[in-house]
């Protein structure tokens, strides 16, 4: 995927000039699979330019809270909120989430993220970028307790990560009382081991449904499972 300072999709457009995070095929899966049907309150951390906040807002009827700690891409996100047929529905906070779920009291019926995910590994040497993608700044541990802490009893919390991390996650969400709802784990190209996996977490027990998605087949051609996915989205599908 490209990274333009902008980005078209067929319902809203997205300005990423100054955001270090870019669109990229992790946010646009995970505000893709999402489920919204239910949801009235919704909040997305760690929002970047306002992507995947949007994704929701555009097949859903609720009302969205993002929050995004870095001041640049807060000031994107807005901007992008602001010109989106969504604005009324959409607000977003600049600040840390953790700190964010220790104030606030609302209960929301869902929570989404795309966390940073480079656990333990070298920093980069861009500020922003490394508070994007490195998890020194918001772990898997506080996003699930600051998440349990505004989640209604009917919550969710859904996730993209990597796969390698996906046992480590589930064991975090145990201790704090969530169960896994559904699994998706994503392979980059057919004949590939899976990269990412996209969760879906409840309070409630429930037996986890488990299913695979690949994006590209043998040929490098994209399959009809993430065209069909991604397609109410991308102007290219």
């Amino acid at each position: 995927m490209g990274r333009n300072n902008w980005f078209e999709f067929k319902q809203f457009r997205i300005e990423q000039q100054n955001s270090a995070m870019k669109v990229g095929t992790d946010g646009v899966l995970l505000g893709a699979w999402t489920p919204v049907e239910e949801a009235r309150r919704i909040l997305d951390v760690g929002t970047g330019t306002g992507l995947i906040a949007l994704m929701l807002a555009q097949r859903s009827q609720g009302f969205i809270d993002a929050v995004e700690i870095d001041l640049e891409a807060f000031k994107e996100a807005k901007f992008n909120f602001e010109q989106s047929a969504w604005r009324d529905r959409l607000t977003v906070f600049n600040a840390d989430f953790f700190e964010f779920s220790g104030l606030n009291t609302g209960k929301y019926d869902l929570i989404v993220s795309n966390p940073p995910f480079f656990v333990n590994s070298m920093k980069s040497r861009n500020i922003a970028s490394a508070v994007a993608r490195h998890d020194h700044r918001l772990t898997f541990a506080q996003l699930i307790k600051g998440a349990r802490k505004l989640l209604g009893d009917e919550g969710r919390l859904c996730v993209i990560i990597p796969f390698d991390s996906f046992l480590d996650f589930r064991e975090l969400a145990r201790l704090s009382n969530f169960y896994l709802h559904s699994r998706l784990s994503v392979i980059p190209r057919v004949g590939m081991a899976p990269k990412r996996v996209l969760l879906e977490f409840s309070l409630l027990p429930v037996h986890p449904e488990e299913t695979e998605l690949s994006i590209l087949d043998k040929n490098g051609i994209y399959t009809l499972k993430y065209k069909s996915l991604t397609a109410p989205y991308y102007p290219s599908f």
